[in-house]
């Protein structure tokens, strides 16, 4: 099943994300519906360039608003410091990417069912390989970057965050976030990837 991003239930400009959070951490079920209906989508596509797999970012996704409900449950989630949820949902969903111990193993298991079921098995299921392959490609020229850099395009190039967010995400100074960002792109923009990476930092 393909996570999708619905009808919050609620106007958006009637319930901000901080009142949302509010009600969650009081375990209110319909505040928590309606901040994974507004948000899933962005966790979704973070886990699937983490992870160049469909089906490990949908586990992650799931993984990652079970966790803050049960944090919800149990009185213990975190306070939302921003007045958008995002930065602390990717937080969590890169603590659930680095947790993940399966690999690639499912991707290339749905890869091999789909051969063994022939041609015209299901062409939705087929780009979504084609896309993982893609994705994998690039992950191979990330690799060349260290792994605090590659944080960094993940959450503020790719997922769109602000810098003083990534920082906060990675708990360091919004200069350090800045000067990695900038080292990244720079051993980035002659490779096949320099136009995922978007303008300069700024």
């Amino acid at each position: 099943m393909r996570l999708e991003e619905g009808d919050a239930g609620r106007p958006a400009t009637e319930t901000g994300d901080e009142e949302l959070w509010a009600g969650i951490c009081a375990g209110i079920e319909a505040d928590f519906a309606t901040l994974f209906r507004r948000h899933n989508k962005v966790v979704y596509n973070f886990a699937f360039r983490s992870t160049a797999s469909w089906s490990l970012a949908e586990d992650i996704t799931q993984a990652t608003f079970a966790t803050l409900w049960r944090r919800a449950r149990e009185r213990t989630v975190d306070p939302l410091r921003r007045d958008s949820a995002v930065p602390i949902l990717l937080s969590m969903a890169r603590h659930e990417v680095m947790n993940t111990t399966r690999g690639n193993q499912r991707r290339l298991r749905l890869v091999h069912k789909i051969e063994d079921q022939g041609p015209g098995y299901d062409n939705n299921v087929s780009e979504w390989v084609e896309q993982e392959a893609g994705m994998a490609q690039v992950h191979m020229v990330l690799n060349r970057l260290p792994e605090n850099q590659r944080a960094v395009i993940e959450l503020v190039v790719w997922s769109g965050l602000e810098l003083a967010e990534g920082a906060e995400i990675l708990k360091i100074p919004v200069g350090t976030v800045k000067s990695r960002l900038s080292r990244a792109k720079k051993k980035l923009a002659t490779t096949e990837v320099a136009h995922l990476l978007g303008g300069e930092a700024s």
